[in-house]
């Protein structure tokens, strides 16, 4: 495998970028992973690389980068630490990651290791919202994009993503878990009535008995079968569209 750090010129700076990729001279499709909340770390490392190992040429954006750099070490987290996080995820918006988005595809488009064209994207916790606001802004790139118990996804705002849905022509996977304290009650039941008004396909999936952030090897609500059904999921979608 090849994996390196790298840097993504965007129209608001240099990005800092973890790139993890299929060993060989074959083209493989590109996947956008977008961070959680506590940013850049190993675990994510770990699952960008599973991406690659799959076939897929990742690329894991260090979304904090107007800040400086930002790291933060999860296992001492407290409510001092908490305020950091919620203050660099608040720092972020559906424009400024069409921005950044805008400048991976660039990124993708001049590697040779890239099959050229429609690529892929996942995302996590904060970043669950971006996934539907650039697979509707880039409409002809993002051919298959996951949320995975993603937050923001309805709001009240003027960019609230689900008003964008019409505007999407990939497949989208909404991955909720039953008891998330981000996810209000009314954003499922409307999400969902807001995917059929657009007619775009998706696959909705609530995961019983499962806790925000189970996806998360590291955290103690991780549940392995849930885990595992949604990498199984996002998988599929992307091998539909992209090989």
């Amino acid at each position: 495998m090849i994996e390196r750090d790298v840097i993504v010129t965007t129209k608001h700076g240099k990005m800092p970028t973890f790139l993890a990729a299929p060993d060989g001279p074959e083209q493989h499709p590109g996947i956008i992973f977008y961070m959680d909340a506590p940013g850049i770390r190993e675990e994510l490392r770990n699952m960008a690389r599973r991406i690659a190992k799959h076939g897929y040429v990742c690329l894991l954006p260090d979304m904090y980068y107007r800040l400086g750099t930002i790291r933060f070490d999860i296992p001492r987290r407290d409510d001092g630490m908490s305020g950091v996080i919620r203050a660099s995820m608040n720092h972020l918006t559906n424009a400024r990651v069409v921005d950044d988005t805008a400048a991976l595809l660039a990124y993708f488009d001049a590697l040779d290791s890239v099959t050229p064209g429609k690529v892929g994207c996942a995302a996590y916790c904060m970043s669950g919202q971006f996934i539907t606001t650039v697979a509707a802004k880039f409409p002809h790139r993002m051919a298959a994009a996951a949320s995975l118990y993603g937050v923001g996804i309805v709001t009240d705002k003027e960019d609230s993503p689900h008003l964008l849905l019409s505007e999407v022509k990939g497949e989208l996977y909404y991955a909720f878990a039953e008891h998330d304290q981000s996810v209000p009650e009314h954003v499922i039941p409307a999400l969902k009535a807001a995917l059929h008004k657009a007619g775009t396909k998706h696959d909705l999936h609530v995961f019983p008995g499962t806790h925000h952030g189970f996806c998360f090897p590291e955290r103690a609500v991780y549940d392995t079968l849930a885990a595992e059904e949604t990498w199984r999921k996002m998988f599929a979608m992307w091998d539909r569209h992209l090989k």
